[in-house]
């Protein structure tokens, strides 16, 4: 087992993400699994959920360089997941997702680096593709910050992972839209065509640790996943939970959003190579040679076509309820209990 007697930290580590790899693998042989994140109410949450020794909550912020090196010290992984997601909070406050999103990977890649770690998985998102919102750029510039740390990374591997909508995740719409059901609300939606990669927490967790074991230095991996609209996603909720004629409402592209989103773009597609269940997106190592962008082109890559929600495969009605069923809060919330998305 790689992880046996090792010292595994998550940034972020109080998130969705943390606590699927909580419990993942809180009982897999590591010697020590560290929580580095800001909010020690949820810290003291998770403490009382694991109630194992082997768990360590560190209080700190990875935008300051020395609270995530006092958490680094020992680590022999990490998994770096910290970060600014919500699409407003960042558009109105852009420079709190550069502070998070660009400087908060810098702190913790040169930590993991400085502190002799041997792998760093460092966890991006669909909207870093042809990024339109603050959110997706400082993401896209935390990618170049994985890909040019790791040219000079010493022993120290730092690749990447990239994934679209993690289903029943904070933020997801799939509680919001649980909530508008259970209460009698309208269930609210964007544009009924617009369709999301639909992927489920599992799921991103296994792409992280299928990174962790071949990932090589600058590599980007991602999973090929389906997708749905969210008029198809609304109507198999209203199904699965017994009211199929649940008032539907449409409001509207909110400020920020895509019709769809790309998780690959052509120039990657061009480069990528086809794992079968994972795309791996070698990492750009072009040197100063101007001829590569005035005197010779690529090929492959106007001949290309990206890889978005709207050209893979497409779930209907039943395939989204199967997908959703698979989910821990959907199968709670059938059976008529409360439930927490992150439980």
């Amino acid at each position: 087992m790689m992880f046996s007697d090792k010292t595994l930290l998550i940034t972020g580590g109080t998130g969705s993400f943390g606590n699927a790899v909580l419990r993942r693998f809180l009982h897999s042989g590591l010697r020590e699994i560290r929580i580095l994140s800001r909010d020690e109410k949820k810290q003291d949450d998770m403490r009382k959920v694991a109630a194992a020794a082997n768990v360590k909550f560190y209080i700190g912020d990875v935008r300051d360089y020395q609270s995530v090196l006092n958490a680094m010290r020992g680590a022999d992984f990490v998994f770096h997941a910290a970060a600014l997601k919500q699409v407003p909070s960042c558009e109105f406050h852009p420079m709190e997702a550069v502070k998070t999103n660009v400087l908060g990977t810098e702190n913790t890649l040169e930590a993991a680096i400085n502190c002799g770690v041997e792998r760093v998985i460092c966890l991006s998102t669909d909207k870093a593709v042809y990024p339109i919102n603050a959110m997706g750029i400082s993401k896209a510039m935390m990618e170049k910050v994985v890909v040019a740390k790791s040219r000079a990374s010493n022993d120290t591997i730092i690749c990447a992972t990239r994934y679209g909508n993690v289903m029943a995740s904070r933020g997801s719409v799939i509680p919001l839209f649980t909530k508008q059901i259970r209460t009698g609300q309208t269930i609210t939606i964007t544009d009924p065509l617009m369709t999301r990669f639909m992927m489920t927490l599992d799921e991103a967790v296994d792409l992280v640790l299928y990174a962790f074991e071949h990932g090589k230095p600058g590599e980007i991996f991602v999973q090929k996943a389906p997708a749905a609209t969210i008029e198809t996603l609304a109507l198999a909720l209203t199904d699965l939970l017994g009211v199929p004629d649940h008032p539907i409402k449409t409001i509207g592209t909110r400020h920020g959003e895509k019709l769809f989103e790309v998780l690959l773009s052509r120039e990657e597609m061009a480069a990528a190579e086809d794992l079968g269940a994972y795309f791996r997106v070698p990492p750009d190592l072009r040197d100063l040679n101007y001829g590569k962008f005035v005197d010779t082109g690529e090929v492959r890559i106007s001949q290309a076509e990206d890889y978005n929600s709207h050209n893979t495969t497409r779930l209907d009605v039943e395939g989204m309820q199967d997908l959703l069923m698979k989910l821990r809060f959907i199968q709670t919330v059938v059976r008529g209990e409360q439930a927490d998305p992150e439980g």
